[in-house]
């Protein structure tokens, strides 16, 4: 909102300083300085209103160390998040910005979610929670919804063609201006580590014969259904332990913000060689006000945490970084970006497969770690919670830069 208002002085008065707003990076800069004011300063209200209503962690007995001590604590943190960074996007964002329309939705619809699920634990005593099935249906729904979205929306468009991208030194006639600002519809991704490394959706569907790239979204709106409830449950399974899923989801975000800016930048995507997406730099506003809000949260949830973030915090994290991910089209770069989800699924995948395996065949299930998800198992092994989050998070710093480095690295 106050992007339109600085924008009407600015265009009517010509106030100094006005004109600010109309640089993404100084409204990513507001955007990040208001979400830590509010999750710190508002955190703490928030905090002692859950407390002072009792609405504490109902800990399974899980004989971990220090596990009783939590019981308790003020559970539903994720308002914090969802707060901080809904409140300085409505203030600095472009509201009419498709992308910016898309992970609102996602976070409040990934948060009502998450919300239910912590009421249904909290007040009715319910340790199960909303039902998976219902969980499962929500992130199917804004898999559809995102994944329509990303194919039939007029706005969202990419532009690759590197011969008609502007060179900074050039100076262009009328026709090659309209050439240049030739935009095109299209299920282009970007693969990992391939020089030639784009990627047409509509290539595993054209093969059929003419014709039929138009129902390529036949085939793209279930791998986006699969994307957003695989990397939303992934989150979900690595709230486990005090201050891991918020510093390892802050690392992600980040991350994605680069690849968010260099993306909606004509001259940075002609740089690097990647493909030029419009309107995707106004992301960034978001993905900054999310990345406050994440370290701002950490501050009252880093070991010994004062509050959980519940389902309310770890499903919408989980929908909003999938939703950014495949925004941005860099979907298939999740293993290695998030690859701490990646990891504590898969330790739970591999963990019950087994056991079931082992008891159907020798009639005892049989353990390949300790606990699952991963972090339960080095706790039980003796591990400090503090030292099991630094060292993920050390993990996720190399992670997110190799998924950086994908950019010039083919």
């Amino acid at each position: 909102m106050l992007y339109y208002l600085f924008e009407y002085l600015d265009a009517n008065f010509n106030i100094p300083g006005t004109g600010l707003f109309q640089f993404i990076s100084f409204r990513s800069a507001m955007a990040i300085i208001f979400s830590l004011f509010i999750a710190i300063v508002f955190g703490k209200k928030i905090i002692n209103y859950l407390r002072k209503k009792q609405i504490g962690e109902t800990v399974r007995d899980l004989g971990l160390e220090g596990q009783n001590e939590k019981a308790g604590t003020p559970t539903m943190g994720g308002l914090i998040i969802i707060l901080a960074t809904l409140i300085p996007v409505f203030l600095f964002a472009k509201l009419d910005n498709i992308y910016v329309i898309m992970l609102i939705f996602t976070t409040i619809w990934m948060g009502i979610i998450g919300f239910i699920d912590d009421y249904i634990k909290t007040f009715k005593k319910n340790k199960q929670g909303l039902p998976g099935k219902f969980k499962v249906f929500g992130q199917v729904v804004l898999g559809i919804i995102i994944g329509a979205t990303m194919y039939f929306h007029p706005q969202i468009t990419v532009k690759m063609d590197d011969n008609v991208k502007p060179k900074t030194h050039q100076i262009v006639d009328l026709s090659e201006q309209q050439l240049i600002n030739k935009e095109t519809k299209g299920l282009v991704t970007t693969i990992p580590f391939m020089k030639n490394n784009e990627f047409d959706y509509s290539a595993l569907i054209t093969w059929l014969g003419q014709g039929y790239g138009k129902y390529a979204w036949i085939l793209f709106i279930p791998i986006v259904i699969f994307i957003v409830t695989a990397v939303s449950n992934g989150a979900n399974l690595t709230d486990g332990i005090d201050g891991l899923a918020a510093g390892t989801s802050a690392i992600i975000v980040i991350a994605l913000g680069i690849f968010a800016w260099v993306s909606g930048n004509v001259i940075f995507s002609d740089y690097l060689n990647i493909m030029y997406i419009p309107r995707t730099g106004e992301m960034t506003i978001f993905i900054m006000a999310f990345v406050g809000a994440l370290i701002g949260f950490l501050w009252y949830n880093a070991y010994p945490a004062q509050v959980f973030m519940g389902d309310t915090g770890s499903l919408t994290i989980g929908g909003i970084i999938a939703v950014i991910a495949i925004a941005v089209r860099k979907e298939l770069l999740i293993p290695i970006l998030c690859g701490i989800f990646f990891i504590e699924t898969l330790s739970v995948m591999v963990q019950v497969s087994w056991f079931k395996y082992t008891k159907k065949k020798f009639g005892e299930g049989r353990r390949i770690f300790r606990m699952s998800p991963i972090h339960h198992h080095y706790q039980i092994k003796g591990f400090h919670e503090s030292k099991i989050v630094t060292r993920f998070l050390i993990v996720g710093i190399i992670l997110a830069v190799l998924a950086i480095v994908t950019l010039k690295v083919r």
